[in-house]
């Protein structure tokens, strides 16, 4: 029975472009080079705006992927059975080219526009962007193998999403997936068990026996997948396993469970065994993790790209939340604690989507330009650790400013706040991260100078982001006790990056209150909703409300 009229309530933020209300991704786009995808990012983000895809994503995270082991006959099929939003919105992204952009159109901007579209895609089904991501980042492993790459690049470069178990030959696209990580080692691969046997002589690109588990192995539905075997003493070395044999038979890759997971629950994570399992070897003998890496500093750029997406859809709930519910006898976008609360998110979200495009550009200009490479390798470490570490902060704060109306599973809040920790712990948690910058440092001595360099494009703009440089390139010169104070060193080098990036390319309003609250000493505190009292936090907000155009 209805026994009131519901008002004070905001309009759903739907049937509006995600893209065409976002000023930031729409200014980074542009200022990165992202022209070369311009229109299938245009097209993509109206269509995940639409009320439909929105409530594809809700369906799709309701109804988990389900394990089957056997078919009804009782024979071993180990298949994953999705819901059809699952496909429906794997089938959208795919025809947008969120997995092989780059490779089917090289060009400059065509990592800056692919990274937009994965941003956008994480705004509605995340679940989405982990095939996707490894199916992406698998190109530059592969070319270590040419003759196996050739088997499987029509697969990677078509756009027709096929979720057909079938052989590679036959399928109208291929996913790629990823094993690597074993119980008793987690990050730490070179305590790995699993074993490889080669196949009369073995060598590159021959066939091997692999035997041994895998504890993660993500999208586990995919037609193959990139894994690390040892094959003569602890040889660690990169192979592809196949879902279907050279044969046309299935290969024996045994699902033993699906992970049952915090976030991410529209996509299946598992457990597998191999069993004398045929594989590809990739790449050179004991080279493995130095081949896989080219795959991970890929999805690493993704990890970036997907937590940016996650904290601006929290920052478009929030302050359109805001921009119509009226407290105390006004809208709350015009209180001046909330205004507060939501500058600070906005900050945060810009100085990520800055970040990230950035970074992307990186990757585009790093194939003819070294210190691009230089760059993209210690900037995707450091970017990794930080805004993935950030998002689910500043996503609980958005979850708030929603109140009750945040915390429910009908609003998107709950989901993305599950959502976010799984990019801070996929492809190395914080403190691998942070090793790994580390590592950079003394292994690439070009890609310190570089980020530097990259800092330096601001300087003389602002007087704090000058002192927090200065005291940033004093303590990378400074190597005593670097592993200890390493959370600390790799912090301040993402700060000091934002704040150049923002200061070069956002609105004063924009720069002065990151730089005021993130570089200077007492400037903000440790919640958001601190930034000091000049920070103009109605046009930061005015700046992060979408508005349809």
């Amino acid at each position: 029975m209805e026994t009131h009229q519901v008002t004070n309530q905001p309009p759903p933020l739907a049937d509006v472009s995600f893209y065409e209300t976002d000023r930031v991704l729409v200014e980074g786009l542009a200022r990165e080079g992202g022209e070369l995808g311009l229109d299938t990012v245009q097209s993509f983000g109206a269509a995940l705006g639409s009320a439909r895809v929105i409530e594809l994503g809700f369906q799709a995270n309701r109804h988990a992927p389900e394990l089957r082991s056997h078919d009804r006959f009782g024979h071993r099929i180990d298949e994953v059975r999705f819901h059809p939003a699952w496909h429906e919105i794997m089938a959208l992204a795919m025809r947008h080219e969120v997995h092989n952009l780059p490779w089917r159109r090289p060009g400059p901007g065509a990592h800056v526009a692919r990274s937009a579209l994965l941003f956008l895609l994480a705004q509605v089904e995340a679940g989405s962007c982990c095939p996707l991501t490894m199916t992406f980042a698998c190109v530059p492993a592969l070319r270590h193998e040419p003759s196996l790459f050739a088997r499987v690049e029509p697969g990677l470069l078509a756009t027709e999403y096929d979720p057909r178990s079938l052989p590679v030959a036959e399928k109208r696209s291929v996913l790629i997936g990823m094993a690597m990580t074993e119980k008793q080692g987690g990050s730490d691969v070179r305590a790995n068990t699993t074993r490889a046997r080669p196949l009369e002589s073995g060598g590159a690109g021959a066939g091997y026996l692999l035997t041994g588990h895998k504890w993660f192995c993500s999208a586990p539905m995919s037609d193959g997948f990139l894994t690390l075997a040892k094959v003569s003493g602890d040889a660690i070395t990169c192979f592809f396993v196949p879902r279907w044999l050279p044969d046309g038979t299935r290969n024996a890759f045994r699902i033993q469970r699906l992970k049952d997971k915090l976030g991410n629950r529209s996509n299946a994570s598992s457990e597998v065994e191999y069993d004398e399992t045929f594989a590809w070897r990739v790449g050179e003998e004991g080279r493995g993790i130095r081949t896989i890496l080219d795959m991970v500093h890929h999805t690493r750029l993704d990890c970036v790209s997907g937590s940016a997406g996650l904290m601006r859809q929290a920052l478009a709930q929030a302050t359109h939340h805001a921009a119509h519910r009226r407290a105390f006898g006004r809208l709350l976008a015009e209180q001046p604690l909330m205004q507060q609360v939501l500058a600070d998110l906005a900050l945060e979200s810009e100085a990520a989507t800055a970040l990230a495009l950035r970074l992307a550009r990186a990757y585009d200009e790093a194939p003819g330009e070294a210190s691009a490479g230089a760059f993209a390798r210690i900037a995707t470490a450091v970017a990794k650790y930080w805004v993935c570490k950030r998002a689910p902060h500043m996503i609980y704060e958005a979850m708030e400013c929603l109140g009750g109306n945040g915390y429910v599973e009908e609003s998107v809040l709950p989901r993305l706040y599950r959502e976010a920790p799984v990019n801070a712990i996929w492809e190395g948690s914080g403190n691998v991260i942070c090793l790994d910058v580390l590592r950079a440092m003394v292994r690439e001595p070009a890609s310190v100078p570089a980020l530097l360099d990259e800092i330096r494009l601001a300087r003389g703009a602002d007087r704090r982001l000058d002192t927090a440089a200065a005291r940033l390139e004093a303590e990378l010169a400074d190597p005593r006790d670097a592993e200890r104070r390493a959370r600390r060193l790799v912090e301040r080098m993402a700060l000091v990056l934002q704040a150049s990036l923002l200061v070069r390319s956002a609105p004063p309003a924009v720069a002065d209150a990151f730089c005021a609250s993130r570089l200077e000493e007492g400037g903000g505190g440790l919640v958001f909703g601190t930034l000091p009292p000049a920070a103009d936090a109605a046009a930061l907000v005015a700046r992060a409300t979408p508005v349809p155009s």
